[in-house]
């Protein structure tokens, strides 16, 4: 269910941002330090993606060494402005934040928030390896403007978005989740889309593995999805093939059971599939061996594919 939380000091602000995100220093600019703070946070968590509305005085938000080793990273954190401005800082590039904004940044390394005057804002917090884009791409998903000069998507986007998280929490789990999974897909395409237009798109490697990676999904699930038939259909050895994913730092059958688990896992907690079994659903991800997905699905996600269905 949604939470709020009302905050009438910096400090209980602070202990509700770690609380919310990850761990985070949060301070005020000297000229405001003495003047009255307040801030309300009104969050929503469906299947692990946490939406965030911030309602808040002005005040500086950082990511430092320590609080990273404090825990919390690995997650991206999407910034959708809603009022109010800020100034966002991560690996040198720095973006001023307006309402309609929509940026993305990596808990994983340090970075600033400021905001000068009281602002309103939706954070979408996911775990990095729900967002459904190649290693190489993900990289560059430091600061990251996904506004504006990206064309008519950005605006759809923040507009599905920018009623979260009040607009979840009248509807049942399945659905929100439904509706959770739908904004990490168009977050994806969106990202996709300012990564194509970035030098990435230039480099032949690059561009070689987004088709790997687009030839991949076509074809999930199929049984005969392999190195073999991926190296044959981009006309390149298995070896080449492998080399590829090694500098990308990953294997293609790790990339392959990967996929088809979170696919597994998005049928598994659709309302729609309810009356399908999960061995119908694993057969339809490319897995012919019912005993073997639900082995390998538990070691991976702690719970069994029954067990999931019934949480």
């Amino acid at each position: 269910m949604m939470g709020q939380n009302l905050a009438e000091s910096l400090g209980a602000f602070r202990n509700q941002v770690t609380d919310s995100f990850v761990p985070l220093e949060v301070t005020r600019e000297y000229r405001d330090r003495g003047a009255a703070f307040g801030a309300c946070m009104t969050s929503i968590t469906a299947d692990g993606i946490a939406f965030t509305e911030v309602d808040a005085a002005p005040h500086i938000v950082e990511r430092t060494e320590a609080t990273i080793a404090a825990g919390g990273s690995g997650y991206y954190k999407l910034s959708l402005m809603l009022a109010g401005t800020g100034h966002l800082v991560q690996d040198g590039r720095e973006l001023l934040l307006r309402p309609g904004d929509l940026a993305i940044y990596d808990t994983s390394r340090p970075y600033t928030l400021g905001f000068d005057q009281e602002f309103r804002s939706l954070i979408v917090m996911f775990s990095k390896d729900r967002l459904d884009l190649p290693v190489p791409l993900t990289e560059q998903l430091s600061a990251a403007s996904l506004s504006h000069e990206h064309g008519g998507l950005a605006p759809v986007i923040a507009g599905f978005l920018s009623q979260f998280p009040a607009q979840l929490d009248p509807l049942t789990a399945g659905v929100r989740t439904k509706l959770a999974h739908t904004s990490l897909d168009l977050i994806s395409t969106l990202c996709a889309e300012v990564l194509d237009a970035s030098a990435a798109q230039r480099d032949p490697h690059q561009l070689l593995l987004q088709r790997i990676y687009a030839y991949i999904e076509e074809h999930l699930g199929s049984p005969e999805l392999s190195p073999g038939s991926i190296a044959a259909a981009h006309f390149i050895s298995k070896r080449h093939l492998h080399v590829l994913f090694r500098e990308a730092g990953t294997t293609v059958s790790s990339l392959i059971r990967e996929r088809r688990l979170e696919r597994s896992r998005a049928d598994l907690l659709d309302p729609a599939l309810h009356g399908r079994t999960a061995a119908a659903i694993a057969a339809r991800w490319g897995f012919s061996d019912a005993a073997h997905f639900s082995r390998v699905f538990k070691a991976t996600y702690g719970v069994s594919p029954s067990e999931l269905r019934t949480a």
